[in-house]
């Protein structure tokens, strides 16, 4: 290749050499700076996540520790209660077994007056003279920390209750370093290597793990003196070249703090050193990760979308969408085929369910017209009697107050029979029998509007044609329901009632302009969610084969479509 050649080839370079120069060197030359730029922002929130976790941590242990202590509170409280009951406080001591791994140094039973009734452990120790006998007095029912005793082995710390009324008093002693171990090997790491020390209201050390990084100032460190005003959080302090992450926590209800220090820069280096390399091999990945994402959306996320249609429809009742097949993976391919013979017996299973629904439905409507006939029969009729008989009361009698009297239980029998003929046409839609399914929707859809004090629009399109009654009467009962939501629950202002008739098909919509609702996913929800008025929609549907659609935004109203193919 002549000079000139090479010339022209390095000003009009190819494809691969523009995606070179232009592409790939800048992308790799802007991550080289974003790796290097970020180490200091990356450096400064690994320091502040640190410290987070290390409050976290020792939250979590302050809280366990305290309820620790509540416990062992509870259980010399029990102890002084079973020591009331028995007449040898000793055999009480003894049978209570679950004190002897709570109480390692044992536990003990005085009178209000120092006198030692029972004890457990060694003897020597509950009858020593160094004994306050006077802080015997001070225990309440409740219980609390007696004292703490610093000894060659470690802490000890004792907590009471006392029985006033009994002359008892129930004392037990435990270990601290064991429950704070206990805990420590429970709530952190194993491979933890913060120190830890727990100080008491009066700055004593009383458990440490580690290397402390100011032994002999306990209540001149930051965090036991912000943890000794009950407050809890993190703080940074300069100890031997290295910045410590301290973490404290007071430990309710002993008034102690909880305090835990660690060098952050040890936890954090070897991640901050990990990460300014990684940027530079993202770049030799990026075209695997691309080949990677492409199959990825190809063969798997694109045929699940698909597949999470096809379920959704599949909860809505349309079985046939699940058999359609999916491309992708075998693994796909195999779960469609799962959920295809679960939907074949999901659909057998509904058939028997709607089978059962519809005999207890068609029992209902059975009752329901013996009520109501019973109901206009003999309580309407007797109502009608006592009516006749009030105003033949009314003309006989001239007393104005008695006058006034009958009046009013006129006009209550009145009312009494107008609610109980709006019951009965409730029970039985004697006007669905008489002059058919849009006569009767009109009339409900008035009456509807009536009850709820704002107009409902009753239209009716296409030419009008009887129905199976059963049909009809499905019909009829879910519009009962739609506008008992409208008035008692959509707190509209008004709604609308729209019949229309196809050449081969019925539809039947509701709306309102009421305040509407979060529509669930699927009828499986409606039960769980408290919409029980649409499960029986949904049931009533399925029963005549109908395709209900519901539409609600909240704040924007409910329009519900019914559809009936004939």
């Amino acid at each position: 290749m002549s000079r000139s050649e090479r010339r022209s080839a390095w000003f009009h370079p190819g494809l691969n050499v523009q995606l070179l120069l232009f592409t790939v060197f800048p992308l790799a030359f802007l991550l080289i700076i974003f790796a290097f730029g970020s180490v200091f922002v990356h450096q400064r929130e690994m320091r502040r996540m640190v410290g987070k976790g290390d409050e976290i941590a020792v939250r979590a242990v302050a809280s366990a520790l305290g309820a620790g202590i509540d416990h062992r509170i509870a259980e010399v409280r029990n102890l002084a209660l079973r020591a009331a009951l028995v007449e040898d406080p000793q055999s009480a001591l003894s049978q209570y077994t679950g004190l002897f791994s709570i109480f390692d140094a044992g536990a003990a039973i005085f009178t209000s007056r120092g006198e030692l009734l029972a004890s457990s452990g060694d003897v020597s120790f509950w009858q020593g003279s160094d004994r306050p006998i006077e802080g015997l007095t001070k225990f309440t029912e409740q219980g609390m920390v007696s004292r703490i005793i610093h000894t060659t082995g470690g802490t000890l710390v004792e907590v009471g209750a006392a029985l006033p009324h009994e002359n008892l008093v129930a004392v037990g002693a435990f270990s601290i370093n064991k429950l704070v171990e206990h805990i420590r090997m429970q709530a952190l790491p194993p491979d933890q290597t913060m120190n830890i020390f727990l100080v008491d209201g009066g700055g004593n050390l009383m458990y440490q793990k580690g290397n402390l990084a100011r032994v002999g100032m306990m209540r001149e460190h930051p965090g036991v003196n912000a943890g000794l005003m009950g407050r809890c959080g993190t703080t940074y302090m300069k100890s031997g070249g290295n910045e410590q992450v301290v973490s404290y926590s007071p430990v309710s209800p002993t008034g102690w703090v909880l305090v835990m220090e660690e060098p952050w820069e040890s936890v954090v280096n070897p991640i901050l050193n990990t990460s300014q390399i990684g940027p530079l091999v993202i770049a030799p990945l990026l075209l695997v990760i691309l080949v990677g994402l492409w199959f990825g959306a190809r063969q798997i996320v694109q045929p699940l979308q698909q597949l999470e249609k096809k379920a959704t429809r599949l909860a809505w009742g349309d079985f046939g969408s699940i058999e359609e097949p999916v491309e992708g993976i075998a693994e796909i391919r195999h779960l469609q085929s799962q959920m295809v013979e679960m939907a074949h017996k999901v659909k057998s299973a509904q058939k028997s369910l709607h089978d059962y629904i519809g005999a207890i439905t068609s029992a209902q409507e059975d009752e329901r017209r013996r009520l109501a006939r019973e109901l206009h029969d003999d309580t309407l009729q007797a109502l009608i009697a006592l009516k006749q008989r009030l105003q033949m009361a009314q003309r006989s009698i001239k007393d104005r107050s008695t006058q006034k009297s009958l009046n009013e239980v006129h006009s209550l029998t009145e009312e009494t029979i107008s609610n109980l003929r709006r019951y009965t046409q409730a029970l039985r839609p004697i006007y669905l029998e008489d002059l058919g399914l849009v006569p009767a929707l009109e009339i409900l859809a008035r009456e509807a509007g009536q009850t709820g004090g704002f107009p409902i629009q009753f239209q009716q399109q296409g030419d009008v044609r009887r129905l199976d009654p059963t049909v009809e009467l499905a019909l009829y009962r879910m519009a009962q329901e739609l506008l008992n939501n409208v008035i008692h629950h959509a707190r509209a202002s008004q709604g609308k009632m729209l019949i229309t008739f196809k050449e081969k098909a019925v539809i039947l919509e509701v709306s309102d302009n009421g305040i509407g609702f979060s529509v669930p996913a699927n009828p499986t929800e409606f039960a769980a969610q408290g919409h029980f008025g649409l499960l029986g929609l949904s049931e009533r549907a399925e029963l005549v084969g109908a395709q209900l659609e519901i539409l609600s935004t909240e704040g924007q109203g409910t329009h519900i479509t019914i559809s009936i193919q004939e």
